[in-house]
């Protein structure tokens, strides 16, 4: 299982990443919501692990703008903020699952498990970034909306 964790704190991040390789996965970090959009949106994860209170962002708006983009990769909210409004924010915003901290791994790797279970949600036709524009169907390219030739 490939698993993206948005997370500013690093040392958590190191022991995560050294919890779920015990268990045969890997956790790609970025440590700021900048970070985490680019990773989210150029690259496949099963699952994606979202702090809420992140450099440059928060998590919430960053879960927001991921479903906007048709992202449809599992988030789970694994954060400090533990209010039911907090809660309810996070899963309004498009997270699957909320998982306050301090947590049990047992429990974070048994949450993981079971959002990678669901069925794979279709890629998204078209990926933006910037003025970069990829047609994944067709294998279109464009930035500035001038087309770009690529090679097989």
């Amino acid at each position: 299982m490939r698993i993206l964790l948005v997370e500013d704190d690093t040392s958590l991040a190191a022991v995560l990443r050294s919890g779920f390789a015990e268990h045969g996965h890997e956790l790609v970090h970025a440590a700021t919501a900048s970070e985490g959009r680019e990773r989210a949106v150029l690259g496949r994860y099963d699952v994606i692990i979202l702090d809420v209170m992140l450099p440059g962002g928060s998590g919430f708006d960053l879960c927001r703008e991921l479903r906007a983009r048709d992202i449809g990769t599992p988030v789970l909210m694994l954060t400090a903020r533990d209010s039911v409004d907090d809660r309810v924010a996070g899963l309004d915003a498009g997270a699957d699952d909320y998982l306050p901290k301090p947590f049990a791994f047992r429990e974070l790797l048994a949450r993981v498990r079971a959002l990678a279970r669901r069925p794979p949600t279709p890629l998204p036709r078209q990926v933006r970034v910037a003025d970069l524009e990829v047609e994944l169907s067709s294998r279109r390219v464009k930035r500035g909306g001038k087309a770009i030739e690529l090679t097989a």
